[in-house]
């Protein structure tokens, strides 16, 4: 199940640079959400449970999993959260749209990248 989170979060990692490169910014960002998400259910089986929460809210997987988050990390999730909602929903989309600049776009993505890199370190651990 691990190996299965792992490489579902990969095949979304490559998407969302594809998504990038062709400035489609708010589906790119939809899919660091799901990078994300299957990097916490991953950690969260190693840890917990081979059956994740059933939620898209990151906090929440990560608080059941037991991570050590710092304040700007928490932050982070709630925002990567609200992706997946603005991202998806007719009435939300098009204000986030507007939003996906390419800067917030590539800030976003860095910061995913980031977070990418510390679970899959912890999860080898």
């Amino acid at each position: 199940m691990i190996k299965y989170w792992q490489k579902m979060s990969d095949n979304d990692f490559r998407t969302m640079g594809n998504l990038y490169n062709t400035k489609d910014y708010h589906w790119a960002l939809l899919l660091g959400h799901l990078v994300i998400e299957k990097l916490l259910k991953a950690y969260f089986v190693k840890k917990i449970s081979n059956y994740p929460p059933y939620t898209h809210n990151l906090l929440q997987i990560a608080v059941k999993a037991g991570l050590k988050l710092t304040k700007n990390q928490q932050d982070f999730l709630d925002t990567l959260t609200s992706f997946n909602i603005t991202a998806r929903y007719a009435d939300y989309k098009l204000k986030f749209y507007k939003r996906c600049t390419k800067n917030y776009t590539e800030t976003n993505i860095a910061q995913i990248r980031r977070l990418r890199l510390w679970l899959k370190e912890l999860i080898k651990k």
